[in-house]
This record gives C-alpha cells, sequence and structure tokens, in this order.
C-alpha cells in the first residue's frame, strides 16, 4: 500500500467513528469492533486501560476492544487494526510506545500503535484534549504487548547515532591500519638481481 493510500486508510478509519461519537450524548458509544479484535493480546490491552484520561471519564461501548472518554466522546480506541508497514507518517514514542500521526483530519487526529501486534488506534479530538495527555495513560495499557519493531528516523538508517536539531553529524572516525609485518629483508648474492 503507497503512503497516501495508507493516510487516506488513517483517515477514513479516523472520520467514521467520530463522525458516530460526536453526534451522541450519554450512554453506550456504538463503534465498529477492528477486524482483529477478539485477539488475545486485544484483551490484555483492554483490562488495563484506565477509567479516565485526562479530565474524560471512559463510558461504555457496543464493540469489543474498543473504548471511549468524554461526553460527547473526544477519545476513541480501537484493538486489532492490520499490522501497518514502513510508513511516512510522522512517528514518535510516548511511554516506551511508538505512535504513527496522521493528522489529515484535524482537529481530530488518527494515533496509530507502530511495531506492536495487535494494532491499536486511539483517535482524539485535538479541541478537547492533547494528544500526549491523550496517549499517556493509553500506552501504558498498550505496552503490555511487546514491541516488535520500532520507528527508525534517517540516524538510525544512515549510519546510527543520535543527531541534535541544527547539529550536523559527526563523521566517522577512520579505521585504524591494521598492523602487518614489514617484509623480511634478503639478501642476495653478489652479482645476482631481484626478479
Amino acid at each position: 500500500m503507497t503512503a497516501p493510500a495508507r493516510r487516506r486508510t488513517l483517515a477514513l478509519a479516523a472520520a467514521l467513528p467520530l463522525a458516530l461519537l460526536l453526534g451522541g450524548c450519554a450512554g453506550t458509544v456504538n463503534l465498529e469492533a477492528a477486524p482483529e479484535a477478539n485477539a488475545v493480546a486485544c484483551a490484555e490491552i483492554s483490562v488495563r486501560l484506565p477509567d479516565a484520561v485526562g479530565e474524560l471519564e471512559r463510558r461504555s461501548t457496543n464493540a469489543q476492544a474498543t473504548a471511549a472518554w468524554g461526553d460527547p466522546a473526544a477519545v476513541i480506541y480501537r484493538c486489532g487494526l492490520p499490522p501497518i508497514g514502513p510508513s511516512d507518517l510522522p512517528c514518535f514514542t510516548v511511554d516506551g510506545v511508538d505512535w504513527l500521526l496522521d493528522d489529515s483530519g484535524a482537529p481530530d487526529f488518527a494515533f496509530v500503535s507502530y511495531g506492536r501486534t495487535p494494532v491499536t488506534e486511539v483517535i482524539v479530538d485535538n479541541d478537547v484534549v492533547r494528544g500526549p495527555e491523550a496517549l499517556r495513560p493509553i500506552s501504558a495499557a498498550v505496552a503490555a504487548v511487546p514491541a516488535e519493531m520500532r520507528c527508525l528516523d534517517a540516524t538510525d538508517v544512515f549510519g546510527g547515532g543520535t543527531v541534535a536539531p541544527g547539529e550536523e553529524p559527526a563523521p566517522e572516525e577512520p579505521a585504524a591500519p591494521s598492523e602487518t609485518p614489514a617484509p623480511e629483508e634478503t639478501t642476495l648474492p653478489e652479482g645476482s638481481t631481484a626478479p
């Protein structure tokens, strides 16, 4: 799947549930379960989800491996999305969990866990709660599933190391010359020449 197609897929995934939620009042939040919502790892994450995200209280939902906070719901969680390969979406780490950010539906941001199976999605109404504030308590739950991969940045791909903003990467140290023994001096008999 190309990067633009991945973005459109994430944007559509974000728009549908949020549109359903923003029109509702208190009560059960109607969500659609992800394709792999019945994975054991989704259950492990779901039982660890917080009762509140910031000031937003958790609400009941009608789909497996989902959660919502706020009235109207401003944070939505779904577990069991298909794995995601390399992406050009920005990636950052919150409390040890890597997240891809799709901000194409701003102010509704879709965060998708990266490098863990199953994939989890958190949709945040940024007008109500900031992404990092919403992700911190959810990341603690998602961390129950071990990471299989991690996000890489240019310094990881092109030689490793850490580069501070505005700083050039340090040149690599030249390899030390190998110690080779000097050739033995040979004495030729008088009158002969070397080959």
